[in-house]
């Protein structure tokens, strides 16, 4: 007899991006045209979308993209993290 699976725990993330004043600091030049990539149901998908972002501005040396991790923020006290993920980005 299988165990049924287990439903994966969701851990909204947010990839955004966009051009910065100085490549040192993180501070945007247009935060009204942020690129606003989408949120995503976990860290491999989202992941995914900032690794194709950020691949497709390579040349761009004053485009950034970014993960945030909205679960830590929604929900700090609960202290949710990856397991077993590299979430360095």
């Amino acid at each position: 007899m299988r165990k049924p699976k287990k439903a994966k725990k969701q851990l909204l993330h947010l990839v955004f991006g966009g051009r910065l004043k100085n490549t040192a600091l993180v501070e945007f030049s247009d935060v009204e045209g942020l690129d606003i990539v989408g949120i995503f149901p976990d860290y491999a998908s989202a992941h995914d979308a900032w690794r194709g972002k950020a691949q497709a501005t390579i040349d761009e040396a004053d485009m950034r993209y970014f993960v945030v991790h909205l679960h830590r923020l929604m929900a700090p006290e609960i202290g949710e993290h990856h397991h077993g993920e590299d979430d360095d980005d």
